[in-house]
């Protein structure tokens, strides 16, 4: 046998000393890839022996093409399968060198800093390239055996199970691919993020990103790490608009555990328990009816104008928050037989507190704006001023009602049979008719 001189000699001996050495070599049989071209060997000065053939015919009787499909693999393409495989043996699978971390052999060709960022993808930090590419030749771009979210889907489970489950999905993660957002090998950003947040989330929200910009008061979170996804799921949800639970559950999973804000807000969640009235939207579990969950140019987040003082007399457009659903003309008028049920006889008692020039009234100084054990949802444990609750003692009537806040003495209205007073300011003492 030929290799009784070639691998038993002093020449050719390390070829068997890998773990896995190619079946021809291991079989001694060198002729079948190599021809002897003088009858002198070795030779002075050159080479006794060449290959039977070059590149692919080389391996051709031996092995089947390696895969199909349009797209091919460089090395595949210029026939050099020697460019990966050792063509005696190697201690790893398919004569690699080391079949099991593909790094050193896929960084002789390809650049090294796009794989060795920061956050490294699984397979990429462990060198198991080919769990994504084929090595050789596939029908799909990049060398990719198999759709892109196929192929993410096959190891993350968990998230197939999710896209087949839930009501809601990114429309990225239906009809784009994984790679729209996550860059499949390393990224400066955690979860592979091609961008951080809310960036990456702009690239698609133009215009968000647009009122975004024009706002004063963005709310925390988007300005904070992890951004959009501390309020919307990235791939699938239970709840409209991507939230991973219902909104106002949402809201109170951070506004119902501590404060939060300068002045602070309440903790809502224990400003609700246990309410007998709440405000419409919060009954319907909206609290963007009031709040715009992503920034806002007003007081609290507030979708409209509405005053930050406690005393603002009423002057157009300042209450416009309110009045985008209570009667426009509410605060207009100072009598009314329709805008308002708070009056006396025609004397609008909404306009007397709130357009008072010298001391206009928010709105909460005398009603909660989430919730109440007061019918009107008054303030019926009053309105917190500096270190004293201001008591309100609100009665209401079929006809009207009555009230002796910290503010003023007790008086009664009635829309049908109006209370006359010595004064029309509501500062004087009532009298009799």
């Amino acid at each position: 046998m030929a290799s009784d001189n070639c691998l038993t000699g002093t020449c050719h001996s390390a070829v068997l000393s890998v773990k896995r050495p190619h079946a021809p070599a291991k079989d001694g049989d060198c002729l079948s890839c190599h021809k002897q071209d003088t009858p002198q060997h070795p030779t002075t000065g050159g080479k006794g022996f060449s290959l039977v053939a070059r590149g692919e015919k080389l391996c051709a009787p031996c092995h089947e093409p390696p895969g199909t499909g349009s797209v091919v693999h460089s090395p595949v393409k210029n026939g050099d399968c020697i460019s990966c495989h050792q063509p005696h043996g190697a201690d790893g699978r398919y004569l690699l060198n080391n079949s099991e971390d593909l790094r050193g052999l896929c960084f002789d060709c390809h650049d090294k800093a796009p794989f060795n960022r920061k956050f490294i993808h699984g397979p990429v930090a462990t060198g198991a390239c080919a769990t994504c590419h084929n090595p050789h030749r596939t029908t799909g771009k990049e060398l990719l055996p198999r759709p892109v979210n196929e192929g993410c889907l096959a190891c993350h489970q968990d998230l197939a199970i999710a896209i087949k489950d839930s009501p809601f999905s990114h429309p990225p993660v239906i009809v784009s691919t994984c790679t729209s957002c996550h860059d499949p090998h390393s990224s400066s950003n955690q979860a592979l993020l091609m961008k951080k947040m809310p960036e990456l989330c702009f690239e698609c929200h133009k215009t968000l990103q647009s009122r975004l910009a024009k706002i004063t008061n963005p709310h925390k979170p988007i300005v904070q790490q992890g951004s959009c996804g501390k309020c919307h799921a990235p791939h699938t949800a239970k709840a409209k608009r991507l939230m991973p639970m219902d909104e106002k559950d949402l809201c109170l999973s951070c506004h119902g555990t501590y404060t939060l804000g300068v002045p602070p807000l309440n903790n809502i969640r224990k400003e609700l328990e246990g309410k007998k009235f709440l405000h419409g939207p919060i009954k319907t579990g909206r609290c963007t009816g009031c709040h715009d969950p992503h920034g806002s140019g007003n007081f609290r987040l507030l979708t409209g104008p509405y005053p930050e003082t406690l005393y603002a007399p009423y002057k157009e457009g300042i209450y416009d928050f309110c009045l985008k659903c209570h009667n426009k003309s509410l605060l207009r008028f100072s009598e009314s037989t329709i805008y308002t049920n708070f009056r006396n006889g025609k004397r609008n008692l909404h306009y007397v507190h709130v357009a008072n020039s010298r001391k206009g009234r928010t709105c909460r100084i005398c009603h909660a704006p989430h919730a109440s054990d007061g019918e009107k949802l008054i303030q019926k444990d009053g309105l917190r001023f500096g270190e004293w609750n201001i008591p309100i003692n609100f009665k209401i009537t079929a006809t009207g009602g009555s009230c002796a806040p910290g503010c003023h003495q007790s008086f009664a209205y009635d829309r049908d049979k109006p209370v006359v007073y010595g004064e029309y300011t509501g500062a004087a003492k009532p009298v009799s008719r």
